[in-house]
């Protein structure tokens, strides 16, 4: 299995490298790949903080990508923070927060977190 870099997905998206977005789109279509949460959160912050892309559209981006059967995370905790992130209008690691929420307690004195938490 291969993990790849915010940096991957990036050029993937973004193509504004045509030979980064070639080699990355190579690998994210045709090998097994694992994507971090952690990876994840970096592609939501550069999308959105420097190329200014709505959430929504970086949502629905990375839940197609999480989607394809050769591409992994942890679990499918991901996806269902992706919605979150969206939905709640919250940052990505609250989201995945709220996500584990399902099944773990979660500590925090955030409000905005709590809130989600509160609301599932």
């Amino acid at each position: 299995m291969i993990r790849v870099d915010a940096n991957y997905i990036i050029r993937y998206f973004i193509n504004d490298n045509e030979k980064m977005a070639e080699i990355a789109e190579e690998t994210l279509i045709n090998e097994d790949v694992f994507i971090a949460h952690e990876v994840l959160a970096e592609v939501i912050y550069v999308l959105g903080g420097v190329y200014d892309i709505p959430q929504e559209e970086i949502s629905l981006q990375l839940i197609t990508l999480l989607s394809q059967e050769n591409v992994n995370s942890l679990d499918n905790v991901a996806i269902e923070a992706l919605q979150i992130f969206v939905d709640k209008k919250i940052d990505f690691v609250d989201a995945l927060l709220c996500a584990y929420s399902k099944n773990d307690e979660i500590r925090t004195f955030d409000k905005k977190l709590l809130k989600c938490i509160n609301n599932r």
